[in-house]
């Protein structure tokens, strides 16, 4: 989860608690919020990133399609590439499902060489393991911490 427009902290709040909303996914566990450097794109406001590991018993399609429908709600826009958003909503893996759809490729292309994910996710499970790629601790380890910083005290709450 990432938001670098308008109150962060509350987007990636709201955007957790709306992943609950509806039936399907258990809460299992969510990050300590980092501060981090936008990658890519254009000149952007710092981001704040947090990981949320939950199960479920729903498709991965419908996963992403509920990650979409909550990041418009909350006024995402998808014009830029790497642009600036309110709130992003990234399935990163979904147990050991590989998939090269380009409209969901999983596990997450990119996940693997991303402090702004590798850290909070490791921070969440340190035991975590990306498919086809190792160690969440050995891939942080390998693309260090250069622009991301974890937040003292700041925390989003589990959904009610």
């Amino acid at each position: 989860m990432g938001s670098n427009l308008g109150d962060r902290l509350e987007n990636l709040q709201s955007g957790l608690d709306a992943m609950f909303d509806a039936p399907g996914l258990t809460f299992v566990a969510v990050s300590p919020v980092f501060e981090t450097d936008p990658v890519g794109g254009p000149e952007q406001p710092a981001y704040l990133n947090a990981v949320l590991i939950a199960e479920t018993t729903l498709p991965s399609r419908a996963i992403l399609d509920r990650c979409h429908s909550i990041e418009a709600f909350f006024g995402r826009t998808r014009t830029q590439v790497w642009g600036p958003r309110t709130l992003d909503l990234d399935l990163i893996i979904y147990g050991d499902e590989v998939s090269d759809d380009p409209e969901l490729t999983l596990p997450h292309p990119r996940a693997h060489d991303r402090a702004f994910v590798l850290a909070p996710w490791h921070a969440a499970d340190p035991q975590a393991w990306l498919p086809g790629w190792g160690s969440v601790a050995d891939l942080l380890a390998k693309v260090g911490l250069g622009g991301v910083a974890q937040l003292d005290g700041t925390v989003l709450h589990p959904p009610a």
